[in-house]
């Protein structure tokens, strides 16, 4: 086991109702000037936006809408960090998925920051201070309610980039799941699935324990489950609350305390195919996995496969391990592939153009040769091709 140091600032508040019991409450504590931050307009057909605005009517409320999927520097970032800046903002609110709050954690650094918020994302400058974050989550995927981090585009150099930082960790986050029933089926399963990988990418790795093993594989198998019932009845709602705890563990270290890193290679090579070509983000995590897997197979590697096979998928564990860690890995290609995941890059509309070009991009930028199973740039360009 390695060492670690950790700590979870972050206050979950999870249930039916929370947000009309105690939103009002806890943003007392925070000041009285808010940037509300959101998407496309969810929010308002759901009625959370009304719901919002009538508990925060004691405030001085700012917006910034139209927050995209792979949130975007410019504009998002930086119309964020303007108002801010102009208007004094005491707090952050974030209603939305994972991509708003994403935005809005670079927002929250740059708001207390005097340079190019770039500076901050892309490490060259570490924040000193940074806003606090109350959110709303409205999509179970990504965890960002529950970590420091969150992933940036910055359209015209094609970078998307993890930016984590502990001051990052939101105040306080509201998850009622009730706010996902209307979430769209391609939606719901591109969350399981970005969920999914983030397990699989503290997984897959050199030095585990049985604790965190057990931890891991019992969430995905939870989260099979239960995205197959939330695609069945949306409003089911002991799964779409299971879901959402399974995603909101995700990237918060706690499955895997103690392990040794993997260098998360699948969202190395992901964050370059969104970037590029602005993919949903789980669909492209669900195409590469099956491959990264194959492409890595080895005998240094067999034995994770074995066990995740086994406990995973329950695999029967009396035969070759080969075998074992062949059928685990068509098993995790079929269950995307059964909750209606497109399962090839072209698919998305990806061809072989840019293969070598975003290989390149991630071999130069994301140091997966230093990965669990080290991948350099043909490796990367040999696994984009495999899932055209």
């Amino acid at each position: 086991m390695q060492n670690f140091d950790y700590m979870t600032p972050t206050r979950l508040i999870f249930g039916k109702g929370v947000v009309d019991e105690k939103l009002t409450n806890v943003m007392s504590g925070f000041g009285k000037k808010i940037l509300l931050t959101y998407g496309g307009g969810s929010i308002k057909k759901i009625g959370l936006y009304d719901k919002v605005k009538e508990l925060l009517k004691g405030y001085e409320v700012y917006e910034l809408s139209g927050i995209q999927p792979n949130p975007k520097y410019d504009p998002s970032v930086l119309d964020g960090v303007r108002i801010c800046k102009e208007k004094n903002i005491d707090v952050i609110l974030s209603v939305g998925g994972g991509s708003v709050l994403d935005c809005s954690k670079a927002i929250a650094a740059g708001a207390r920051y005097d340079g190019d918020p770039w500076d901050l994302i892309s490490y060259k400058v570490k924040a000193q201070a940074a806003l606090p974050i109350v959110d709303i989550i409205t999509l179970a995927a990504t965890g960002s309610e529950y970590d420091p981090g969150g992933v940036i585009s910055r359209t015209e150099t094609n970078d998307k980039i993890g930016y984590v930082d502990p001051l990052l960790y939101p105040a306080v986050s509201f998850l009622d799941p009730t706010y996902t029933f209307t979430v769209s089926k391609k939606q719901t399963a591109a969350g399981c699935a970005d969920a999914m990988n983030h397990i699989m990418e503290q997984y897959f790795c050199e030095d585990s324990t049985l604790l965190n093993d057990g931890f891991m594989e019992a969430a995905l198998k939870s989260l099979m489950i239960n995205v197959k019932r939330c695609l069945e009845n949306p409003e089911d709602y002991t799964a779409r609350a299971e879901m959402m705890l399974d995603c909101t563990y995700g990237c918060n270290r706690i499955y895997s305390l103690g392990n040794s890193q993997s260098g998360w290679p699948c969202h190395g090579m992901e964050h370059a195919l969104s970037a590029y070509y602005d993919i949903t983000h789980g669909e492209g995590l669900a195409i590469i996995t099956p491959r990264w897997m194959k492409h890595i197979l080895s005998e240094k590697t067999v034995d994770r496969f074995v066990k995740y096979g086994v406990n995973v998928f329950g695999i029967d564990a009396d035969q070759d391990k080969f075998a074992i860690a062949d059928k685990a890995i068509e098993a995790t290609y079929r269950f995307f592939e059964s909750i209606s995941i497109p399962m090839h890059l072209k698919d998305v509309g990806i061809d072989e153009s840019r293969i070598d070009e975003m290989a390149k991009h991630v071999a130069d930028n994301e140091g997966l040769e230093n990965a669990w199973a080290p991948l350099l740039q043909k490796d990367i360009a040999d696994i984009f091709r495999a899932s055209l």
